[in-house]
């Protein structure tokens, strides 16, 4: 252990002057800053170092490694252009700090360093892509873009004064070192160093940041099998694209055994030059009380990383390379540990007091430190997407595709733009090279390209499109599906470009794309017209837009996808269009459709309604008729329409057809023509039968008088005066048969002198009648022409007779007629009305059949005099006999009817029959 003596060297005169141990430090510590300062003013000359051949250096821009040795230059690569950074170390440092015999452990040291991280090429290691190369006075090599080390930025923080906001950070606790005369260590705001960088962490950053270091270092310990030894700002590189990388593995030492085994390691010691020892604000204790370490110190370290990140960048150790300040300040740690722990996320509080403890064993290990809540958060998956960017170098084709199409497009939401551009950015330009990856690489392409501001996009990523040149890509196989990703996403860029860009480079590549062969292609530009037809001038669209669609569409008449694009385009456009453009370029084309599926044959019929109702279209009826009525007529019967599509087609059509008729209509009363005016809706009932217009015929044996009718209160007060009562014998005469209403009908009126008898005695007989029923209208019968005089007729022939419809039938009742009708040769008859009465054979029969009950009960009453009332003359041949048994017989019921008169009713050869209420007379 270092401990506090008296070094008495001699001056000049040979008198000893004593000097205590602070003041030779710092008289040592002078010494090492006035050599700094001098080979700063005069930089090391890489004119002769062979990595000039290779790379051209720029400027100096931060400095890393073990005491800042390391000056890092921006650089690019003179092969291909790749921006990179080269490190350079100057010798000269080692010759004047050291003996000529320590010179070459020191070089060997750093030379070590570089040749196992080339070998190692782990993704959270910083990685070199050229090795190191040496002469005389120089030491470089090239490693990836580098910003800054962390010691760099936090260096810039520790020198800015902290933000109203936030408290004070917290400082190592003052301690004064005996003698008395010894300074107190400098705690005010120091000069801001000429390499400190600018930067501001967000907390995605730091989360991201420290789970790389923790990776690297389970890389070292587990893998490498290594212990770092030196792990604090200083070997912590962050990248140009935000990342922290892990270097300075100048003191590693190998594990032998199991990692949390002690190894032993020499404590940090004055007579050695600081490069040549681990940084000793960020030792663990172990090392330094007792000189053993394992890979719990390097976790100790990164506790203390961890606070400085959170402490405005100041440690919680500041020993100035004083080992004596460095044991005191330890056993105030855990005090300073609480003093900034507010300031810390609380996901990471308990996390950091085990692992600034000072016994080894509760510091949690690099397997489980990732998994407190501090790195399980909302962020993780974005910080996953980061990582993978780290590694997807070696990773396939097949893989690299799925994670640009997965999760990295869905962490871009949640990653800060500052990320954007700095991480993902510079890996999607890396990747559009690859022909492969293309079109999954375009996916996050175009996001990025949605949220990017104009300057941005036209800095950074108009100039990315431009070199990928879209028009050599469609002619290619393998990038067809990248021309198809961006000709979808079209819209993005053209609302992101000027108006020069768009006529220069956007429009040449749609019409390149639309005069395509790939189908695929065809396609994808049908899809980039719908999506930026808000974006195109009415000069494009109308002359050369909807004339290269009217060609697609006829090399693809029956590709429905081609189809549903086109219609989707005029359904967008069509406000914009002028008469002409509809009739020259709309119309053709969807006449050209074959109209198959029913959605399309919606979208058509939607689109000539649009036409119809805009008057600025101005379609003729001309057009209707021969162009649009007979390309949707047919779908009429198409089975796969619904019942609203098809209704939706019948509505168009009905339409067109009611335009047509105003306009034809008052055509002709234009030229004095009268038209009859057809309901459009009765087309139906033009054709029914009862509007055949059947021509007058003779009836033989047939007279008609003039009808009368009557409403049931008169018929009730004439028959109530005039009807002699009803009179029947025991067992029921005939004669009170036809006294009956029933057989007045049959057989005529007893008294033929007074016309009014012959009336029906409705109300006494039927009580329960309604008095609408009681008026008696003759039934409206047609009768098609059956005989000699009625053309198309033969006497005897029941055929080519139309149906007809009795009042006495249902209305939905069909009934055939199977009488003849014909004159006798040489007979003359006066023509008859066309209203005549339903002569039917077996008419009585079927209504037998419908009403099986004649009894003149309160609930039949009615149906039996709807048969009477209904007007219908039953005409009885000679020798006819009924057929149907006595029991069903419906006179047998009958009140008053006897044997002999239903005989004498029976067989009845000639009679004549009278219907009194129709002054109808039947004689044969």
């Amino acid at each position: 252990m270092f401990t506090e003596q008296q070094v008495s060297p001699t001056s000049k005169s040979g008198q000893q002057i004593n000097f205590s141990g602070e003041e030779l430090l710092s008289k040592m510590a002078a010494i090492i800053s006035k050599l700094k300062s001098s080979t700063a003013s005069n930089p090391p000359s890489l004119e002769s170092n062979p990595i000039l051949q290779y790379f051209e250096v720029g400027q100096e821009s931060s400095c890393a490694g073990p005491g800042l040795v390391w000056k890092v230059h921006d650089a690019y690569r003179k092969s291909d252009g790749k921006e990179c950074s080269v490190f350079v170390f100057d010798k000269r440092l080692a010759d004047k700090l050291y003996k000529p015999k320590r010179k070459d452990s020191i070089l060997d040291r750093i030379k070590a360093c570089v040749i196992t991280l080339d070998n190692m090429r782990h993704p959270r290691m910083l990685q070199i892509i050229h090795s190191l190369e040496e002469n005389n006075h120089t030491l470089a090599f090239a490693s990836e873009w580098v910003f800054a080390s962390l010691h760099n930025i936090l260096a810039w923080h520790e020198a800015t004064p902290p933000p109203p906001t936030t408290g004070s950070p917290v400082i190592p606790h003052q301690i004064i070192l005996s003698p008395p005369t010894a300074q107190v260590i400098q705690t005010s705001a120091q000069q801001r160093p000429p390499y400190a960088r600018e930067y501001h962490f967000l907390d995605i950053e730091l989360r991201f940041g420290l789970l790389q270091i923790i990776e690297a270092l389970n890389y070292l310990h587990y893998t490498a099998r290594q212990i770092h030894r030196n792990i604090c700002p200083q070997i912590i590189i962050v990248t140009k694209r935000g990342t922290w990388k892990l270097f300075g593995l100048e003191f590693v030492e190998n594990i032998n055994h199991d990692p949390l085994d002690m190894i032993s390691v020499p404590p940090w010691s004055i007579k050695v030059a600081k490069i040549c020892q681990p940084n000793l604000d960020y030792l663990a204790p172990e090392v330094q009380l007792s000189g053993h370490c394992n890979i719990l110190s390097d976790m100790f370290s990164l506790g203390l990383i961890i606070c400085a990140l959170f402490n405005n960048g100041k440690s919680l150790l500041q020993t100035n390379n004083n080992p004596m300040l460095y044991l005191r300040q330890i056993e105030f740690l855990d005090q300073q540990v609480n003093e900034v722990l507010p300031d810390v996320p609380s996901g990471l509080q308990e996390a950091v007091q085990r692992l600034l403890s000072r016994d080894p064993h509760p510091r949690p290990t690099t397997q489980l430190l990732p998994l407190i809540n501090f790195f399980k958060c909302q962020s993780e998956p974005a910080i996953q997407a980061m990582q993978f960017l780290d590694v997807i170098t070696i990773k396939d084709f097949v893989q690299k595709g799925n994670y640009y199409r997965g999760p990295l497009l869905e962490a871009l939401p949640f990653i800060p733009k500052k990320l954007r551009w700095q991480l993902i950015w510079p890996a999607i330009l890396m990747e559009i090279k690859t022909p492969e990856v293309l079109a999954s690489v375009l996916i996050p392409m175009m996001w990025i390209t949605n949220e990017a501001t104009p300057e941005e996009f036209e800095e950074f990523i108009m100039p990315a499109l431009k070199s990928l040149e879209f028009q050599n890509l469609m002619n290619q196989t393998k990038t067809v599906p990248a021309v198809v990703t961006f000709m979808e996403n079209l819209h993005i860029v053209m609302r992101k470009c000027s108006i020069e860009d768009i006529n220069r480079e956007i429009l040449p590549l749609i019409y390149y794309a639309m005069d395509n062969s790939s189908s695929l292609v065809q396609i994808s530009s049908l899809i980039a017209i719908q999506n930026t037809a808000d974006l195109l001038s009415d000069k494009v669209l109308h002359y050369v837009i909807l004339g290269k669609v009217k060609t697609l569409l006829e090399r693809n008449q029956s590709d429905v996808k081609v189809i549903s694009l086109i219609l989707g385009i005029y359904e967008k456009v069509l406000t914009r269009l002028e008469r002409n453009h509809i009739l020259e370029a709309v119309i053709p084309t969807l006449l050209a459709m074959r109209l198959s599926d029913p959605d399309i044959i919606t979208r058509v019929v939607k689109l000539y309604k649009s036409m119809l109702v805009e008057k600025k279209f101005g379609l003729t009826t001309n057009v209707m008729a021969t162009k649009m009525i007979p390309s949707l007529a047919p779908q009429t019967v198409n089975p796969t329409l619904s019942i609203e599509q098809f209704s939706s087609l019948m509505e168009i059509l009905y339409d067109m057809l009611e335009n047509i008729n105003k306009y034809q209509r008052g055509k002709l009363k234009s030229e004095n023509v009268v038209a009859p005016s057809p309901e459009r809706r009765a087309l139906r009932h033009q054709t029914s039968t009862d509007n055949v217009n059947a021509p007058p015929f003779n009836i033989p044996n047939l007279r008609v008088e003039q009808r009368k009718t009557s409403s049931a209160e008169d018929m009730a007060r004439k028959n109530s005066v005039t009807a002699p009562p009803p009179t029947t014998s025991a067992t029921g005469s005939a004669t009170g048969f036809k006294s009956t209403g029933i057989g007045q009908w049959f057989f005529g009126s007893s008294n033929s002198t007074n016309n009014d008898s012959n009336f029906l005695r409705v109300a006494s007989v039927f009580p329960n009648r309604r008095l609408s029923d009681n008026t008696l209208m003759t039934p409206k019968i047609k009768i098609a022409p059956s005989c000699a005089s009625s053309p198309g007729g033969t006497p005897g022939s029941t055929t080519g007779l139309p149906t007809r419809r009795h009042s006495s039938i249902g209305p939905q009742e069909r009934r055939g007629s199977a009488v003849n009708l014909s004159p006798p040769t040489g007979g003359s008859m006066p023509n008859t009305s066309s209203s005549v009465p339903f002569l039917l054979t077996s008419s009585m029969q079927s209504i037998r059949s419908r009403r099986p009950s004649a009894c003149l009960s309160g609930s039949q009453g009615s149906s039996i005099l709807q048969q009477i009332s209904s007007g219908m003359v039953r005409h009885l041949p000679a020798g006819s006999h009924c057929n149907v048994p006595h029991a069903q017989q419906p006179w047998g019921t009958l009140q008053g009817a006897t044997s002999a008169g239903y005989s004498a009713l029976r067989h009845t050869a000639m009679a004549v029959r009278k219907c009194p209420s129709l002054n109808i007379t039947l004689t044969r």
